[in-house]
Order: C-alpha cells, then structure tokens, then sequence
C-alpha cells in the first residue's frame, strides 16, 4: 500500500457496471520526503478507483497491480484502488548519524 493525495477527479461518460456506486480519482503518489515536509520530485500521477468518498486534497492509501482488483466479485479492469483515507499522519524520519 502506498499513500497518495488526491488532486482531482475524472469524469466518464461509460464504465463498468462492476464501477457503479464509486468514482475515479487523479493521485500523487507521496515519497517519504514529501511526508517529511521536504520538496521532493513529483511522480507520475495516477488514476485510481474509489468507494470512500475521499475529496481533493485528502490523502488515501492506495494498492495497486492484482491487489486492486480484490474488493469486486466479477473480474474488473482496475490498476489502482483507494482501500483507505488517511486522518493523520505521524512520520518521523530517521535521524542521520
């Protein structure tokens, strides 16, 4: 599982059947420095499936690859899926020596 903030929305004028009753989500992925506070590299973003009604700016965990495809019963096309939203974090970084 990795942590990503939600930084917009796609809209659809087709899915699934298997999709109705969630949306689609556009997250950044978050690197261990961006928790930290520190400016880091952006990555890619990407698209992910969500259920929970997370909204911008929340931050989610997110699976991805066969994981993502767990919660439906049918067999879905689905790379990523937003298994949570996160309240607080608490993240300390390593001190270095």
């Amino acid at each position: 599982m990795r942590l990503g903030k939600v930084i917009g929305k796609v809209t659809l004028s087709r899915q699934v059947e298997s999709f109705t009753g969630g949306r689609w989500l556009v997250v950044r992925p978050l690197s261990r420095e961006a928790l930290a506070g520190a400016a880091a590299p952006a990555e890619p973003s990407l698209v992910c499936y969500d259920r929970l009604g997370a909204a911008n700016g929340n931050i989610v965990g997110y699976v991805e690859g066969r994981e993502a495809a767990q919660p439906f019963e049918d067999d879905v096309p689905v790379d990523a899926y937003a298994a949570l939203i996160v309240d607080t974090i608490n993240y300390m970084p390593p001190k270095k020596p």
